[in-house]
């Protein structure tokens, strides 16, 4: 009448999975219910009817409560804090049922632990069929409801942290000490959904450069963590990339401008290779934008212009220090910058290695984060008259 080989459960690295497992085991305990209804009537309490009794018991007793307690306490409450728009809708109106299955079918257990106990010590060989059919009738309606819609749900949204985060609390509910996990598989579990905005082609501009100046600007107004730092990729005339943070400092028609000095690495990479890429990552807007294209020098004027605009010790600085040279430690480093400060003045000359750069823009690619990785993506491509196609690409 029981299934005494009971088939091994997923770990708890997917919880989700052992959630799905505990419906299954619940599932046969039901149907050892059920059997039990034939059984009875013809055997009476017999051995195969006390053990079938005492394995309901033993389940309902205590590993259905360990269940309930994974979805009140953990399961829903995670979801909840990370479901918006129908997700949220569909919580709101579904959370409440789930919770009052629980305590209905509490009450209903009740009602029949009276009668197993009874059978599984042989003093009797009674069990309501009506509560039977209610009990199993009401738990069989509850799992499908979570299995279509919660566990799902889950699924969707949950990061691999979270779901780390859920299964080390059902475990623990359970008294079983969870392995830490290494930093390597620690940063595979990483993972966060977004769903802050939406980004279709009749949101944006037909200029590529006025979409990128709106995008700028709600950064701004969201205080955007350094809203103008860009990351700068070139190329080595062997063709090895490189990359690194700057500020853009500039940016309009004719392109985007940041400073730098010309013997630097990546002004040497950009002699033998006048191509590169710029990505802006807006993280707390779920966003990034992608530039490629040509890079040119920017005239002595404007050069000039920035650099007596730059506070006095940051001028000091461009021309203390030889960028990307090696040096013998920061103590020399110091020392180069207090000679300069001695002998500059407060107007030093900008020196002739240092200057600006500008990325005239070839391509264009704005990245708004979605759901479950399916991001939108839509990009522009200035065509040989100077004007800009766009598309929309896969995620």
């Amino acid at each position: 009448m029981n299934d005494f080989l009971p088939e091994a459960a997923p770990g708890f690295d997917q919880p989700i999975a052992v959630l799905k497992h505990c419906h299954g085991r619940i599932r046969k305990q039901l149907g050892t219910l059920e059997r039990l209804l034939s059984h009875l009537p013809e055997h009476g309490a017999d051995e195969q009817a006390r053990q079938a009794a005492g394995a309901v018991l033993k389940y309902f007793e205590k590993a259905a409560h360990l269940h309930h307690d994974d979805e009140e306490q953990d399961l829903i409450p995670m979801l909840r804090a990370v479901a918006q728009g129908e997700d949220a809708a569909t919580l709101q109106a579904l959370a409440p049922v789930i919770l009052q299955d629980h305590k209905d079918m509490d009450a209903l257990w009740q009602d029949l632990h009276e009668q197993l106990a009874a059978i599984a010590d042989g003093s009797a060989s009674t069990l309501s069929t009506t509560n039977v059919q209610r009990f199993c009738q009401r738990y069989l309606s509850h799992m499908e409801r979570e299995e279509s819609t919660l566990a799902p749900m889950a699924l969707r949204l949950f990061s691999g942290e979270q779901m780390a985060r859920l299964g080390q609390a059902m475990q623990q509910r359970r008294g079983i000490d969870a392995p830490a996990p290494s930093i390597g598989e620690a940063v595979a579990g990483l993972r966060k959904d977004y769903g802050q905005a939406s980004l279709n082609e009749d949101d944006v501009l037909d200029d590529p450069i006025q979409q990128f100046t709106r995008w700028f600007e709600q950064a701004l107004k969201a205080e955007v963590n350094e809203p103008n730092a860009m990351n700068v990729a070139t190329v080595d005339a062997d063709g090895r990339p490189s990359s690194r943070i700057v500020l853009v400092k500039q940016f309009d028609e004719r392109g985007f401008t940041w400073y730098t000095n010309y013997d630097s690495r990546k002004a040497q990479e950009l002699r033998a290779n006048p191509h590169g890429a710029l990505l802006f990552f807006w993280s707390e807007l779920e966003r990034q934008v992608r530039i490629e294209g040509r890079v040119e020098t920017t005239s002595p004027e404007e050069s000039d212009k920035y650099f007596h605009s730059r506070p006095l010790k940051s001028r000091l600085s461009a021309i203390a220090s030889q960028q990307s040279a090696p040096i013998a430690s920061r103590a020399a480093l110091e020392q180069n910058y207090e000679a300069v400060a001695a002998q500059a003045g407060e107007a030093p000359p900008r020196p002739a290695n240092w200057g600006g750069f500008r990325l005239v823009p070839e391509r264009i690619e704005f990245w708004q984060g979605r759901r479950s990785r399916f991001h939108d993506r839509i990009v522009y491509e200035r065509q040989q008259d100077g004007s800009w196609t766009r598309q929309r690409l896969q995620p």
